[in-house]
């Protein structure tokens, strides 16, 4: 079956070496089918072949061709949700034991990538930006409340000369700094993990699109083979389709997109991110940027509810860009490119299990970085007889999005407007 190249993006551009994995042809059987060849999917079949169990994973493209070979790279703290809701959904103590997973998810970052030696351009700092003071109490209000569900190094940074200090922009009056999220190289991390679970023992098949999945028999059908497993795990997110409709409810793909300048040279490049952070301001439809390690800007800063590519995508990116940073008025991007995450309606990710043989992990809501490790992880010690955290998980709230198959859509977009107005106050 004919597999889609990976999105044409810097990350594309600059990705390591790859081996080619067949396609599946012929019926499989093993203990465990992974389906979705991203970080969710790939975590969760080399947790599962480190516990000894057989694993097949199958991807309908390349690894890494969805949101986890076309992201940000920004490593972020907790749920896209924010720190009090999760206390309201589930109380302090368990709150404190869901950000502690998250913290893990961090963790298992640092520890794939050094065991596995995954050149993926790893760096830790993150400065969140205000431009109004009201931004700047939620900066304060926010490391207070990671502090009490047990967060550590975060400073709320006071004052547009400290803010210079982060992000060398005419517009930010200060922020909070976080020591312990950070970036990487999106697509190398992804291609990293894959290598590792190959090796692992993973047999990976590539340009296999599942047509048919089903829960209860734990059977996934191809254009050319089947897999009969004892357990599923799937990993598809925003690419789900239609293939398991109790799942599709819960989360809505949106667009997001993202630029990469051309190169600036190495002090032109330190002038704009001076420690070399991840960088994003405070608003709902966020800008977010950071620096590559060939000394461009990678900036992304817009979205699509409508599932509409934005017209004239590169001159509305340079438009956000120049906002934060006037003086790049003479650079312009080598790559634009775009892709969709799955969000749900409390922005809290979306784990757990249909009947007793099919696990999953979706709706990340643009916290994926950090959360597709913990959740692979967690699928894996549930398929392996220990799921408590599982459970945890699954005690956070998700609404179906209302408005049906057709009208879903429509009415996430209208609901945005809110938030887009929301950005405009004072």
């Amino acid at each position: 079956m004919p597999r889609e190249a990976h999105a044409d993006s810097w990350y594309a551009a600059t990705a390591r070496a790859q081996p080619d994995h067949p396609e599946l042809t012929g019926e499989l059987s093993c203990d465990v089918c992974v389906v979705g060849g991203g970080y969710t999917g790939v975590t969760a079949a080399l947790e599962l072949a480190e516990r000894g169990f057989d694993v097949v994973l199958l991807e309908a493209n390349r690894i890494g061709w969805g949101a986890s070979g076309r992201n940000g790279g920004q490593i972020c703290t907790g749920f896209s949700s924010g720190a009090e809701k999760l206390i309201d959904w589930v109380g302090l103590d368990d709150a404190r034991r869901l950000f502690a997973m998250t913290e893990e998810g961090k963790q298992i970052i640092r520890d794939r990538v050094a065991r596995h030696e995954i050149d993926c351009d790893l760096t830790w700092g993150y400065f969140h930006a205000a431009d109004r003071p009201r931004e700047l109490q939620d900066c304060a209000e926010a490391a207070e409340v990671l502090s009490k569900l047990g967060g550590e190094g975060y400073e709320v940074v006071r004052g547009a000369e400290a803010a210079r200090a982060h992000v060398g922009s005419p517009r930010y009056i200060g922020g909070l700094y976080e020591a312990g999220a950070g970036h990487l190289h999106p697509l190398n991390y992804c291609l990293g993990l894959a290598r590792a679970a190959a090796a692992a023992g993973v047999r990976i098949f590539e340009g296999t699109r599942a047509t048919a999945i089903d829960p209860e028999t734990a059977r996934v059908t191809t254009a050319r083979g089947r897999v009969d497993a004892k357990f599923l795990v799937l990993a598809m997110n925003a690419y789900l389709g239609e293939l398991v409709p109790q799942l599709r409810r819960r989360i809505m793909p949106v667009g997001t997109y993202i630029a990469a300048t051309e190169p600036l040279g190495e002090n032109r490049a330190k002038g704009l991110i001076p420690q070399n952070a991840a960088i994003s301001d405070l608003k709902f439809v966020l800008n977010y940027f950071r620096r590559s390690a060939d000394d461009r800007l990678l900036f992304g800063g817009r979205v699509s509810y409508s599932t509409l590519m934005p017209p004239n995508l590169p001159r509305a990116m340079r438009g956000k860009m120049l906002e934060v940073y006037p003086d790049l008025n003479d650079v312009g991007f080598d790559f634009a490119w775009g892709g969709f995450v799955a969000i749900t309606v409390e922005r809290s990710p979306h784990l757990g299990r249909i009947g007793g043989r099919t696990y999953f992990a979706q709706g990340f809501s643009g916290s994926g970085v950090t959360l597709t490790g913990i959740a692979g992880r967690v699928l894996a010690e549930a398929i392996a007889g220990q799921a408590g955290r599982l459970d945890l998980f699954a005690r956070l709230p998700h609404t179906p999005f209302p408005g049906g198959r057709i009208l879903r859509t429509p009415t996430l977009v209208l609901a945005m407007l809110w938030y887009r107005l929301r950005d405009l106050i004072p």
